[in-house]
C-alpha cells in the first residue's frame, strides 16, 4: 500500500495501491477486447441505474474462469493489473503456447508453474475438484454448477474455506460468513485472490471517482420533500422515519433482498452474520 505526502488536500487522505510485484509490459493484444458501455441506460435509452458515466477508456481482458486445458502444464509469464476488476491477474502459457489470463491468487510469481486437473497439486494457482481439497485449505474462483466456470469469491483477498466433505457435496465457508453446500465435481482454485490491500484503498478526491465511470450521489436529506422522503426541513435535522427510505418509498436497510423459494437455498446451511 502506497502512503502519499499532505502535499494538497486531496492527497491527506490518499491511499494507493502497490504495482511494483507487477510485470511492466503491455497487455496481451489477442485477449483485449472492446465492450461497448452502457452507462447505466436500457434498451430504451433511459437511465435505469442512477450515478453511472464517463470514466477513462479501458479495454476488456479476456478472463479464462474456467479449466478449457485440463491435465497440460502452464507457465506463469507476467503478473498484470487489470482495470475492470480489484484483483490482478496473471498471464499464462501452456506447453503448446496458448496463451490465458487468470486470476492471479496472493503468492504466485513469475515463471512458477500451474496446472488445471481432478486431482491437481494443492498449491496457489492450481485448479481442482472440491471433493479432492482437505477439509481447512482456502480457495476461490468456485464454480456453481460443474462445467459453468467460476462464479464466485473472485474479488480482491477474497476466499472461502472447506469446512466438510459429505456424499457428493462439500461444504464451504464464504466470505460473507455464509456456508454453503457445494457439488464435489466443481472446480475452484487453490489459494486466496492477489491483492488483498484493496479494502484500504482510499480514492482521497471525487475526480478519481468519476476516472471510475462514477456520478455524484446526492443525498436524500439535501433534496426537496418532492424528490425524496428524506428530503424537507429547515438546516440539517434526521429523516424523520423509522426506517430509511429510498426515492421511491421502499425500506433501504436491514431488508432481505433473496427470495424466499430460491431453488438454492436448500444449499445454504447457515445465513451469513447481519
Amino acid at each position: 500500500m502506497k502512503i502519499y505526502k499532505p502535499t494538497t488536500p486531496s492527497r491527506r487522505g490518499m491511499t494507493g495501491i502497490d504495482f511494483s510485484q507487477l510485470t511492466k509490459k503491455k497487455a496481451e493484444k489477442s485477449l483485449l477486447k472492446y465492450i461497448k458501455r452502457n452507462v447505466g441506460r436500457g434498451n430504451s435509452g433511459r437511465i435505469t441505474v442512477r450515478h453511472k458515466g464517463g470514466g477513462v477508456k479501458k479495454l476488456y481482458r479476456i478472463i479464462e474462469f474456467s479449466q478449457t486445458k485440463i491435465d497440460m502444464p502452464a507457465k506463469v509469464i507476467a503478473l498484470e493489473y487489470d482495470p475492470n476488476r480489484t484483483a490482478f491477474i496473471a498471464l499464462i502459457e501452456y506447453t503448446d503456447k496458448q496463451r490465458q489470463y487468470i486470476i492471479s491468487p496472493q503468492g504466485l510469481k513469475v515463471n512458477d508453474e500451474i496446472i488445471f486437473s481432478k486431482k491437481a497439486p494443492l498449491t496457489p494457482g492450481n485448479r481442482t475438484q472440491l471433493k479432492n481439497v482437505p477439509v481447512g485449505l482456502m480457495v476461490y474462483n468456485i464454480e456453481l454448477e460443474p462445467g459453468k466456470g467460476g462464479k464466485i469469491v473472485r474479488s480482491a483477498g477474497s476466499s472461502a474455506q472447506v469446512l466438510a466433505s459429505d456424499g457428493n457435496y462439500v461444504s464451504l465457508k464464504m466470505p460473507s460468513t455464509e456456508v454453503r453446500k457445494f457439488l464435489g465435481e466443481c472446480f475452484a482454485s487453490i489459494g486466496m485472490v492477489s491483492n488483498p490491500e484493496n479494502r484500504f484503498y482510499t480514492l482521497g478526491k471525487a475526480g478519481k471517482s468519476r476516472l471510475k465511470g462514477r456520478r455524484p450521489h446526492v443525498r436524500g436529506s439535501a433534496m426537496n420533500p418532492v424528490d425524496h422522503p428524506h428530503g424537507g426541513g429547515e438546516g440539517r435535522q434526521p429523516i424523520g422515519l423509522r426506517y430509511p427510505k429510498t426515492p421511491w418509498g421502499k425500506h433501504a436497510l436491514g431488508v432481505k433482498t433473496r427470495k424466499r423459494n430460491k431453488w438454492s437455498n436448500k444449499l445454504i446451511i447457515s445465513r451469513r452474520k447481519k
